[in-house]
Parts: structure tokens; C-alpha cells; sequence
């Protein structure tokens, strides 16, 4: 990955930085995307002191277009060529049972546009550069709430109220776009991947939880920050995954086959 340009999106914390460091340490420059600004260049400027590589924070919304063309437009400016695009930006309120009945329209339209539509903006936007290129990785972020109906027993018995149908349904939704899309980039040298996640023990999660949750997973356990996410992203990125495309890398500790 040295000296390659790839762009993680919503990397300022979490399973982003995750990824962007597993990047930076095989080499690759980082553009660090955040609505808050701040938030992207200190987690770029850590990024910068531990691997030696150079990074560029942008603020971006991927709710607007505009602001997605934005980011693409700096990134050019700054190195000219866009190598690999992570839309790892996402949310979800979180504040229901998955109960739709008392999630509002508004908040079921912000869900789908930040978690689905936005992605597809800059799947557009990166995706045409790297087509005129004739190279690219893109790597879409899904989850495993978007491949099956979960058990919300253990959401209810832990005290968490969990992510609703709609956030499901906007990951099922970047499955499928990312199937057609390598469909449609792969002859043009551009590859199309997704990763879908399971748990991940964020240290914020009620013990109860962690344990019900460990005790549904054949390998006994959550994923672990700062490690369990970072092989599969470098996987997906580099050389090593040249003759893959159209794929759903799931990474759950075998939860979403486990009955």
C-alpha cells in the first residue's frame, strides 16, 4: 500500500480508525472524512505521528452530494488520484426496540439517507475517477443487520434498546449496491467489495450484553477494537485481494451462521 491515497470515511474514531491505521501502517496515505472537523484532524494527526504517512482531514456530510464532490475535489487537489475509497460513515439512532411504530418518518429518511443513499454518493463520486483511471478499491461498509432478523432477547434483557428496521434495511440495501456496482465497475478495473461486521465491544456495552451476545458466537467472543476489523479492511484494499469482487467479507466471529 505504500504511497497509495485511500479515503476513510466517518474515520475519526471507532471501526473507521481502525481501518485507516491498518492502512497507514502498510503505507497508504489517509484522507480522514468527519462532519466535525476537529475530530478528523486530531485522529489524522495520530495517524500521522504513528506511521509516518500523510493525512488530510475533510469535513464532509455524505447526506449532500455537494458536500461529497467537495471532498473528492480536495482529495485530487491534494495527490491527484483516489486509490481506495472505505464508506465506513453510517448511523442510526438507536433509540427504539426495532419497533417502526415509534420511530418517526424523519428519522427512518435520515437513517437511509446518511446510511444508504449517502453511500452511493460516494460510490458515484470516487467511482467515476476511478473509473477514468482504470484502477480503484471500494469497500463498503455494511452489516450483519442487514443479512438476518436479529434476536432483540438479549438487546431487552441487557438493558440496550438497540439499532431499528430501517438501519437493517439501509445495510441490506449497501449489500445489494455493492453486488450491481461490481457488476458494473469491475470490467472498467475498478473492484467492489463489502464488509459486514458483527459486535463489536466498544468497552460501552453492559456486561450482560457482552456476555449473551459471546455466548451466541461460535468463537465465544465480540469483535476486539483495534484489531478484529483491520485485516479484512487491508485485505480488501491491497494487491492480496486483486481477483475478488462482488463480495460480502463477513467478519462476526461466525455469529450470522451460527443457529
Amino acid at each position: 500500500m505504500k504511497d497509495k491515497v485511500s479515503i476513510v470515511t466517518g474515520a475519526s474514531d471507532g471501526l473507521g480508525f481502525d481501518m485507516a491505521s491498518a492502512l497507514a501502517e502498510a503505507g497508504s496515505h489517509l484522507v480522514i472524512t468527519s462532519r466535525d472537523e476537529p475530530r478528523a484532524r486530531r485522529a489524522g494527526e495520530a495517524i500521522t505521528r504513528r506511521y509516518g504517512v500523510e493525512t488530510l482531514p475533510v469535513t464532509m456530510d455524505q447526506q449532500f452530494p455537494e458536500s461529497v464532490a467537495g471532498m473528492v475535489r480536495e482529495v485530487l487537489t491534494w495527490k491527484g488520484q483516489i486509490d481506495v475509497l472505505i464508506n465506513n460513515a453510517s448511523g442510526g439512532s438507536g433509540n427504539k426496540i426495532g419497533d417502526l411504530s415509534e420511530h418517526s418518518i424523519q428519522e427512518t429518511a435520515a437513517v437511509i439517507t446518511t446510511n444508504l443513499i449517502g453511500v452511493l454518493y460516494c460510490c458515484q463520486k470516487v467511482g467515476e475517477i476511478m473509473a477514468q483511471q482504470g484502477f480503484g478499491k471500494i469497500i463498503n461498509i455494511a452489516s450483519v443487520a442487514g443479512m438476518l432478523g436479529r434476536d432483540r432477547r438479549m438487546y431487552r434483557e441487557s438493558g440496550l434498546k438497540g439499532k431499528t428496521v430501517d438501519y437493517a434495511a439501509s445495510k441490506a440495501g449497501v449489500i445489494g449496491l455493492t453486488l450491481d456496482l461490481a457488476g458494473l465497475l469491475s470490467p472498467l478495473g475498478v473492484h467492489v467489495n463489502a464488509i459486514s461486521p458483527g459486535g463489536f465491544d466498544n468497552d460501552n456495552l453492559p456486561d450482560r450484553f457482552v456476555e449473551l451476545y459471546s455466548d451466541s458466537t461460535p468463537l465465544g467472543r465480540m469483535g476486539e477494537m483495534g484489531r478484529d476489523i483491520k485485516g479484512a479492511a487491508l485485505f480488501l484494499a491491497s494487491a492480496a485481494s486483486d481477483y475478488i469482487t462482488g463480495h460480502n467479507l463477513v467478519v462476526d466471529g461466525g455469529f450470522s451462521m451460527w443457529k
